[in-house]
């Protein structure tokens, strides 16, 4: 099973909730634990850029081999890396 660190548990931090991300920023998509996943665990640790918004979640282009898919994940499950 996975476990976050104790002193990692409990609310997200507000900082995380409400930044923004920019068009062509780099991410990582990362599962938080302490909610519900709201995609694959084979997407876990997929790198790709945003190229748009829906609602509150943000639109990344990841490569799945040679292809090219668009997923939907909330801002929660992104990590912004350095370009």
């Amino acid at each position: 099973m996975n476990y976050k660190p104790a002193r990692q548990r409990g609310k997200l931090g507000l900082s995380k909730v409400f930044s923004e991300l920019n068009l062509e920023d780099k991410v990582a998509l990362v599962r938080d634990l302490s909610f519900k996943a709201s995609f694959p665990k084979t997407w876990q640790g997929r790198t790709g850029k945003v190229t748009g918004k829906r609602g509150k979640a943000y639109i990344i282009e990841v490569y799945d081999g040679n292809k090219l898919k668009k997923i939907t994940a909330k801002r929660i499950n992104l990590k912004k890396l350095p370009n």
